[in-house]
Formats: structure tokens, sequence, C-alpha cells
């Protein structure tokens, strides 16, 4: 592949925290956690930032916690219809119940006009997805999470540094969820963390990631229904290092975001392409279109970029309605048409730093020799 998905980078830095891991002959959680929990916090202004084996864990911590905070068993959390599969899973590994909310086209975040609608008795928390780094309207789903007394999650996974109307996301609802895969941002190989500025729930996040024993605690108490969510330290040495090197990622990823953006610009009556609005800022993740038209023919566009070295993946789909592993849901096709139609007209891929702008033109005149052969 000529542009892969992601392509990480193992720092010099990291390495360094590596070799001390293995001199130390120590490799569960220990000083490279501490440093990468402490630096991501002060990085992006969050009060306390807890690791997780992996972005999955994180989320599956953040809703554990809805449990101290009044919820039973089968309780519900409102999820958008359109995510990576882990923010539902998340949901019912915690022992709740997902409650789908369907997602605008356009931007391919929740719709906050239909989450209240959602809301029973039931609900507990909104679990939000900033999908492919753009952020979602927060302003209006606090107003509803305030007014019904829920907990608000922000999936960040693929947003670090991303930002809404000044405030970064993960700082906004109650917790925010990072992920740190190979494709993201920040990598740590796998990995990934739980933020917060409330010292309670983060005392909450380390005793959920720990088996649920008190936070701090290595003894047989076990207060609550916990996980081994840890991080170790080796991947943690990964983070440290990829960490250090933030700002210039994101400075790389942006500006070939831009280039992209405005080199298709004549394709937007053809497709949808994400737009960064004056309040905010977008963490490029990946660059998703979404066919305008729900004929035109995404698997030739996605078949054409493979074989042109441009690993593609699709844009997720309805979970609820064209993935089976939920089928036992009960919810049928055209109950969230916005999401069923991203899954069917949608595809993204990779505009990761390690590109270069000749990789970015090569993307570009891939892109229009589709477009051009399929009008």
């Amino acid at each position: 592949m000529r542009i892969p998905f992601g392509s990480p980078n193992v720092t010099p830095l990291a390495k360094e925290r590596l070799l001390k891991s293995i001199e130390r002959n120590w490799a569960t959680a220990g000083p490279n956690v501490k440093e990468f929990e402490a630096g991501f916090a002060e990085k992006f202004g969050y009060g306390h930032a807890v690791t997780t084996s992996s972005g999955t864990d994180a989320c599956i911590c953040a809703c554990a916690v809805l449990h101290d905070r009044g919820a039973s068993r089968g309780d519900e959390v409102i999820v958008p219809a359109l995510s990576f599969v882990a923010t539902t899973n998340a949901v019912l590994a915690a022992g709740l119940t997902p409650v789908f909310v369907d997602v605008e086209v356009e931007t391919l975040n929740i719709d906050a006009k239909k989450i209240e609608e959602k809301i029973t008795p039931k609900t507990r928390g909104i679990q939000v997805v900033h999908t492919m780094g753009k952020p979602c309207d927060m302003d209006p789903i606090m107003e509803i999470a305030r007014k019904h007394g829920l907990l608000v999650i922000e999936d960040a996974c693929e947003a670090h540094g991303a930002q809404y109307k000044g405030r970064t996301v993960g700082s906004i609802g109650d917790i925010g969820v990072f992920s740190f895969y190979a494709a993201h941002l920040v990598f740590a190989g796998e990995g990934g963390m739980a933020v917060t500025n409330d010292a309670e729930l983060a005392g909450l996040l380390r005793s959920v990631r720990s088996h649920g024993r008190p936070d701090g605690s290595i003894f047989f108490d076990f207060q609550r229904v916990g996980f081994n969510s840890k991080m170790n330290d080796l991947e943690a040495a990964l983070g440290v290092g990829s960490l250090a090197n933030f700002d210039q990622t994101m400075e790389t990823r942006i500006g070939h975001r831009a280039r992209l953006l405005e080199a298709t610009a004549d394709l937007r009556d053809r497709c949808h392409f994400l737009v960064q609005e004056d309040y905010e800022l977008v963490s490029p993740h990946a660059f998703p279109l979404v066919f305008k038209d729900p004929a035109a023919d995404r698997d030739g566009l996605y078949r054409y970029l493979e074989s042109q070295g441009i690993q593609c993946k699709n844009l997720f789909g309805s979970l609820p309605t064209q993935h089976r592993c939920f089928a036992f849901m009960g919810h049928k096709e055209g109950e969230f048409p916005a999401a069923e139609f991203v899954g069917k007209t949608g595809l993204h891929f990779g505009l990761h730093e390690n590109l270069t702008t000749d990789d970015v033109d090569y993307v570009n005149d891939c892109l229009h020799t589709w477009f051009k052969a399929n009008t």
C-alpha cells in the first residue's frame, strides 16, 4: 500500500523509555504509565487522566462508572447509530442497554435534535462520538443532559486535540475517552485513556479498571464490578514518545487535510466532505467522503482506490440495522435512515503524518480519475 490507513512512529524518546522498562525488568503499569497520564492531562488541560489497555476498555470503564451514579443492570445509555462498534459494545459490556439515535449525514455525528425523544426513566447517560475527529454539537447535548440529570461520555477516540467553541473535546462532558491505536494522532501500540475534571469520577475509573478495588489498593477488596483494563509500561513508553510529537503530527495532518479538501472542491456536488466550522478545530483522524447520490457506486470507488494502493474502509454503517451482531435488539432497516445512507455510500482512507504532499496529490489524482470515468 502506498497510502496505508495508518503508519505509526516509534520515536527516540519512546525507545529510551522502552529500554528503561526492560532494564527495570518491569512491564506492567509503572513509571511510564504515570508519566503518560500526567503528560496527557497537562497537554490537553484535563484534571485527571486514567490509562487503560485500549480505547474500548476506556469506553467500558466510563460506562461502568454509571453503576456508582445510580444505574442498575439493564438501564440505558444513548449512543449514535453510526460509530465504530466499540461505542456500543462498551455499553453492553458494562451491563447496560444501548439506545440508538440517528446521525447527521453531513457531520457523521449524533443528531442532537433526536436525542430527547429517546430518553426514558431508565436513561442514565449519553455517549457521543466525535466521529473522524469532528466535534459533536455539544451545547444542546449538554443542555439535554443537565435537564435530565444524565452523565455525558465523550468518545473522542478519533479526536485527539479537537476543539469545540474554545474547549478541548473530552473536557466538555463528564468523561472523555481516547484510543492510541496505530492510526490515531497519539500512538501507543494499543492502549486508551479516560479523562475527567471530576476527582470522584477519576477515582471510580481507576477502581473499575483494576477489578473494582478501591483506587490505589492492591488488596482483595472488591467494591464494585470491574475489569482488568490497566495499560502496561511498554505501551505507555510508546505513548510518551508519541505525545511529545503531537503538535507536529497535528500540524502535518491538518495541512494534508486542507490540501486535499481544496483539491477536491469540484467534487462537492457529488460528495459530502467534513467541513470545519469557525467555532471548532477538527482533529484529522482520516479523510471520509459520503456520496450524495444513493445510487452511486461506492464499492466501485473502494475497489479502485485499493487497486491503486490506497487502503480504504467503509464508514461504519448503522450498527443496529446493518450489522448482524446487534440483530438481537430487534431494530429494522429504515429506523436510522441517515446512518444507513452513510453505511451504503460512505468510505474513508488514511491521511496521516507520514505521507508527503506528493502522496496527497496522488490520492487527489486517483479520486479525480475515478470520478471522471464515472460521471
